[in-house]
Parts: C-alpha cells; sequence; structure tokens
C-alpha cells in the first residue's frame, strides 16, 4: 500500500501507520463510538495491522481515524471513521473522505461498502448509496461483541 500524506493548513491525513495513536485510536472507538464499545486494545492494534489506515492530525495530535478492509483490487469495507468532537465543522470528515476516495490503492474496485447509522449524508456526497440488493446480503452480526469481555 502507498503511504500518502496530505496537509491542509495545521491539519494532515497520513496512511503511515507509525504515526497513529493506537491509544487515542483505541480509546475513541471502545468509549466514545456506538458500534465498538468496550472494543479490546488488541483488537484494534490486529484491525489496524490488516487495513489500510487514514491518521487525522492537528499538527502531531491525532484528531481522527478511518481505515479500508481491502484487497486492493476488487472490494473495500470502510469502517471505524470518526473525527473527534471538538474538531466537527471544519470540514475535516469531507476532505478525509475525499483523501480516502482519492487514494491511489483503492482505485478500480468494484464494490465499496461501509455500514453508518447517522452519517448517510456525508457518504451519499462520495457515491455511497443504500443497498438495491440487499436481500442478497447475508452477514454474521455478534450484537455487543466486547460486552462480556470486561
Amino acid at each position: 500500500m502507498q503511504l500518502q500524506e496530505v496537509k491542509q493548513g495545521d491539519f494532515m491525513i497520513s496512511t503511515d501507520k507509525q504515526k497513529l495513536d493506537v491509544n487515542y485510536i483505541h480509546h475513541y472507538l471502545s468509549v466514545e463510538s456506538y458500534w465498538a464499545q468496550n472494543i479490546p486494545f488488541e483488537t484494534v492494534q490486529k484491525s489496524i495491522e490488516g487495513s489500510l489506515c487514514f491518521g487525522v492530525f492537528d499538527e502531531a495530535k491525532q484528531i481522527g481515524f478511518a481505515r479500508m478492509v481491502t484487497d486492493g483490487a476488487t472490494f473495500a469495507y470502510l469502517a471505524d471513521v470518526f473525527v473527534d468532537e471538538q474538531y466537527r465543522g471544519k470540514g475535516l470528515s469531507k476532505w478525509l473522505m475525499q483523501s480516502i476516495m482519492a487514494h491511489p490503492d483503492l482505485q478500480g474496485l468494484r464494490r465499496v461498502v461501509l455500514v453508518t447509522r447517522d452519517a448517510q449524508g456525508l457518504y451519499s456526497q462520495f457515491g455511497f448509496e443504500p443497498l438495491n440488493d440487499a436481500d442478497k446480503y447475508m452477514q454474521i452480526r455478534v450484537i455487543n461483541a466486547y460486552k462480556n469481555l470486561l
């Protein structure tokens, strides 16, 4: 996967995993997010290792994150997208999505999917739409997957 860094004023988006603050990402996901409550630190580490990651930074401080789980050829799943609440309203989520969608390793994919409870407005700006063939999709879903790990 190609490393990329893009800057906008004091802000930067980087795909360099060495720059990621895994403790910050874990805290956000396990405490602040609605989708990964109580996720173990080791699980976050493993998910980062297996994904193309995008860190959002205010100078050296990490303030956001997203990751693509992909084979780099046909399919990708966008996951764990967030910008710290105190930085919202500055266009950073939109810039993050622009950076993700423009990444060279994510071009030419046949399908890119995501799941969101409340950000359809953001993602629709980048071509995401509700499934038109949802009846063909199947899943194994573990509700509260991390609840019993405490």
